[in-house]
């Protein structure tokens, strides 16, 4: 049987992703162009790469003359939040306590960073609220 099929973003993927978040609407030699500052892929595998985030639902095209056009279709905030929910369930047993705990635990936590959070969490409504 072969193996359950992720719909999470691979590094390759959420590379291109951020490049049709950023730019929109783009050609395959978009693609390829838009990486070139980073590691650089063949054209070949930006066309595999961006087939693949069709079938996982991130982005459609649309043909313009021979070329396809590929846009996003999962905004960015979304592709995060579900991005945040796999890895809680994976290894936070579905608990946010325990991922907040885990990332407090950082050393690498700033004062600044953490006064945010407990004003994020001091102004979430209360549950009867919701």
């Amino acid at each position: 049987m072969p193996p359950k099929r992720s719909n999470t973003l691979t590094e390759a993927e959420l590379r291109l992703m951020k490049i049709l978040w950023e730019r929109g609407e783009s050609a395959v030699a978009d693609l390829v162009s838009g990486l070139a500052d980073t590691t650089p892929l063949a054209y070949t595998s930006v066309l595999t790469t961006v087939r693949i985030l069709e079938k996982k639902g991130y982005v459609r095209h649309r043909q313009e003359g021979r070329a396809f056009l590929y846009s996003p279709c999962v905004a960015e905030n979304d592709a995060g939040r579900t991005e945040v929910r796999q890895l809680l369930q994976k290894f936070f047993g579905n608990s946010r306590e325990r991922l907040l705990l885990s990332l407090l635990g950082d050393d690498d936590v700033t004062p600044e960073e953490l006064r945010r959070l407990k004003e994020a969490i001091a102004n979430t409504p209360e549950e009867e609220d919701r």
